[in-house]
């Protein structure tokens, strides 16, 4: 025996030996051959990530001092050991990290030899566009883009990339029509441009030269026209889905005849397959090795279905994974799979028609997935009595949304209870069940549980005593949207391996502080989420720092009193924190906040607190959402706010500031969503600014009820929603007249300013206006004829103001106007019919 293993030990070393790249910056060959990186990539890299914005610290050993100078021993970075060179960058993000700010690949041409770009899962992003010098990196063999804000076209220069193998630039915010030349991708075996929902056009033919390609993925796009019979001649194709929210038409299918490699194929939204006997036949007969088959949203009915198993064919055995939601099926077609689909492991029937009438059904002796939620299942009979058994080997079952009421569990006896039952996942959401006895049917059900989805349901009264006891393995519990009371379980708090714990939107009441005790006892805490708004929880907020590992902490719309504790500090993993509409009250200081570096949401709106924060103090995180409405923040401008540079909503309403507005703030604007500042003393003038707005501008800017004045510049026609009532402003034309106005504004509220003169006659640029208040102005003259060209005008208020003449004749053009106030000007004369 030892001498085989050292057989096996030294075969290793002769393969580490050979072996030219080195993983993670580690040669693997003696360190006197070892070669560092070149400088000139190490500035580049360098370059590179002055520009990003790197809050997690994914960046950390890319440092420029003695001890971190060879940058192949970089977080991300793989070298060529024998010269060098910089081969792969893997700067891929997930859900608890990810780089944002500008990713900027143009700075890394210098990288030639880079064969591996991940840059995936990051953002949001400044200066989104995939630059055209993409096109240069010609080592280039690996590239994804995806799941990040990159925005624009598709450059075309991809198709320089003649070594190119594997491009991935799925669910990001690109537009425009696929560039024919990725055609040119000679080497390319795998490429996902899906769930890109403003690409556009046809297919481009081309596509059909990619003779290498195994993986193609272009479902979830606005593609249009007839599908390429060129797409059939992709002899190693194993992968392919295509459709979606698209209006691609399949009108030849014997392109698919073609492509008998495929092991997966996903149409989508596809009409075709419905109106044509044969598509389904063919897919049988011409693809026999298929592992997976997704067939969503394609009007299929059971003879559909039934052309597909014909008694015991090939795809019986073949298929795995089996996907035909949102069609026109019946419990017939449930049936016909439980008797032809023997090695079916994963099964997905939500949004069709079946009704399960009976307790007893057939076996699926393989089956590990069932998803049967969105259909109507039953709403009187005991279903799932003890006999439900579709399968021994079931670890997740769905069955949310299927109208199922109490009468539908009954709890089953001890000698009816499989032992061996192994349903690890189940949702029961969006049901009518009311009564608590479904739990004691869970527990009776299955002890394995590690997810229990009951939200949105009627159920009342308190949370059984024994959950935290017979579910001792849940990792995920979901129960808001329900009506349950009571004092939240303690025993809750004893189940260490939960991650997840949603209970909000109930009538749960008393205090949180045994269920706190009760989880600080965990050595090892995993809490990651937890969710208890809107409820009616009362008491102060107890010492948190049990939950060190806490990303979610969401216990708004309560009735908490007293302080928010110093220890909210020791949550270092926090990226989430709400307690607004709560009775807190006391000073928030640099010591709640200093430690929680991962902070992106904050919001204490609607408590009793003061913000008091030193002037140089700058915030150890990047919020992208903040809510401080009636907090009060000081007299003077918050400073702080300057390098929070990521911010998409800010709401400082009502928060006692009296004070100019600094310049520096405006320029933010081109970055937010959403703005509140009303209710406070702010004063001075706004910058008439050039901006390029990230999309196509922010939704919403309140700032009523201030003292700011002065001309009203063009860039805030960029908002949606602009609200500028009772305040000082005294001129509209630039706002809109300027050379910069923009068209999306549906809202504008200007009432209760000084506006004077005549109105200006350029309403055409808002045609999308739904709501215009003028009153309690100075405006005076005719009211101008372009007012006609707001056709979706529905409320229109111009009272108050020295208006004369007769309303314009171009007003019946504004036929869904439902509110017209014109009153208290010198008006004569009827209104336009």
């Amino acid at each position: 025996m030892g001498s085989y293993f050292l057989k096996i030990l030294l075969s290793v070393f002769v393969c580490l030996a050979h072996t030219n790249i080195s993983i993670l910056g580690f040669n693997s060959s003696s360190q006197s051959s070892y070669v560092k990186c070149r400088e000139r990539e190490r500035q580049t890299l360098l370059n590179f990530k002055q520009s990003v914005r790197d809050y997690y610290g994914i960046l950390s050993t890319w440092r420029d001092d003695e001890n971190y100078r060879d940058c192949c021993r970089w977080e991300g970075i793989e070298c060529n050991n024998e010269n060098g060179h910089v081969e792969m960058l893997d700067l891929r993000g997930s859900e608890s990290h990810s780089l944002s700010g500008l990713i900027n690949i143009t700075a890394l041409v210098d990288l030639q030899k880079l064969k591996h770009l991940d840059l995936s899962s990051n953002g949001p992003l400044t200066g989104r566009q995939i630059p055209a010098s993409i096109g240069s990196f010609q080592s280039l063999r690996y590239l994804n883009l995806s799941q990040s804000s990159f925005s624009g076209t598709i450059p075309y220069e991809l198709g320089n990339l003649s070594n190119l193998e594997y491009l991935d630039l799925k669910e990001t915010d690109l537009d425009g029509e696929v560039p024919s030349q990725l055609g040119k991708l000679s080497s390319l075996q795998y490429l996902d441009l899906s769930d890109n929902y403003d690409i556009y056009g046809e297919v481009p033919s081309q596509l059909g030269s990619l003779s290498h390609l195994r993986h193609l993925d272009l479902s979830g796009n606005s593609l249009s026209g007839t599908l390429p019979f060129q797409v059939g001649n992709l002899p190693l194709l194993h992968s392919l889905r295509l459709g979606g929210h698209s209006g691609l038409k399949l009108k030849d299918r014997h392109w698919l005849s073609s492509l008998s490699s495929l092991t997966t194929l996903g149409l989508y939204s596809f009409s075709d397959l419905s109106f044509s006997p044969y598509w389904l036949p063919m897919i049988r007969e011409h693809i026999p090795n298929l592992r997976e088959l997704s067939l969503v949203g394609c009007g299929l009915s059971d003879d559909h279905i039934s052309s597909l198993f014909p008694s015991h064919s090939n795809i019986s055995f073949s298929l795995s994974i089996l996907v035909l939601s949102d069609n026109m099926l019946t419990s017939s077609t449930f049936q016909l799979l439980s008797n032809y689909s023997p090695n079916l492991q994963e099964l997905y029937l939500s949004s069709n028609n079946i009704v399960l009438s009976s307790p007893h059904y057939p076996n699926f002796p393989s089956l590990v997935i069932l998803d049967l939620s969105n259909n109507n299942l039953n709403l009187t009979s005991s279903i799932f009595q003890g006999n439900f058994n579709f399968s021994t080997k079931l670890q997740n079952l769905f069955l949310g949304n299927c109208n199922l009421t109490d009468r539908s569990f009954l709890v089953p006896t001890l000698s009816n209870k499989d032992s061996s039952f192994s349903i690890v996942t189940l949702d029961l959401s969006y049901n009518l069940l009311k009564s608590s006895v479904v739990f004691h049917w869970v527990f009776n059900f299955t002890t394995n549980l590690q997810s229990l989805c009951l939200d949105n349901n009627l159920i009342e009264g308190p949370i059984p005593d024994v959950t935290g006891k017979v579910m001792n393995s849940l990792v995920i519990l979901k129960l808001s949207e329900n009506k349950l009371q009571g004092d939240i379980s303690s025993s809750i708090g004893s189940i260490c391996t939960l991650k997840e714990l949603f209970l909000s939107h109930n009538n749960l009441s008393g205090e949180i502080s045994s269920f706190i005790q009760n989880y600080s006892s965990c050595n090892n805490p995993v809490l990651e989420r937890l969710v208890l708004s809107n409820n009616v929880i009362i008491g102060k907020l107890p010492n948190l720092s049990a939950f060190s590992s806490l990303r979610y902490l969401d216990l708004s719309n309560n009735q908490l009193t007293g302080e928010i504790p110093e220890s909210i500090g020791f949550l270092y993993q926090l990226q989430s924190l709400h307690l607004e509409e709560n009775y807190l009250k006391g000073e928030i200081n640099e010591l709640h906040l200093t430690n929680l570096s991962q902070l992106i949401e904050l919001d204490l709106s609607d408590n009793s607190l003061s913000l008091t924060f030193g002037t140089s103090w700058i915030p150890p995180f990047q919020l992208y959402n903040l809510g401080l409405a009636s907090c009060k923040l000081g007299h003077r401008f918050p400073s702080w706010l300057q390098d929070q540079i990521q911010l998409s909503f800010l709401d400082i309403s009502n928060a006692g500031i009296n004070d100019f507005v600094p310049h520096w703030f405006w320029n933010k604007l081109q970055y937010i969503q959403e703005a509140n500042m009303s209710y406070n003393s702010l004063k001075g003038t706004i910058p008439n600014l050039t901006m390029k707005f990230v999309d196509d501008g922010p939704d919403t800017i309140i700032l009523n009820s201030n003292k700011l004045e002065g001309v009203i510049p063009a860039f805030l026609s960029h908002a949606g929603n602009l609200d500028l009532s009772i305040n000082k402003f005294s001129d509209l034309n630039t706002l809109l007249c300027g050379n910069t106005v923009a068209k999306n504004m549906i809202l504008l509220d200007l009432s209760n300013n000084q506006i004077a003169g005549q109105m200006p006659d350029c309403w055409e640029h808002l045609s999308l206006l739904e709501f215009l208040d003028l009153r309690n102005n100075k405006l005076s003259g005719k009211i101008s004829q372009s007012m006609g060209s707001l056709v979706n005008l529905e409320a229109l208020v111009l009272r108050n103001n020295n208006f004369i003449g007769e309303l314009p004749l171009t007003l019946k053009n504004c036929s869904s106007l439902a509110i017209l106030d014109v009153s208290i000007n010198m008006l004569s004369g009827e209104v336009p019919s």
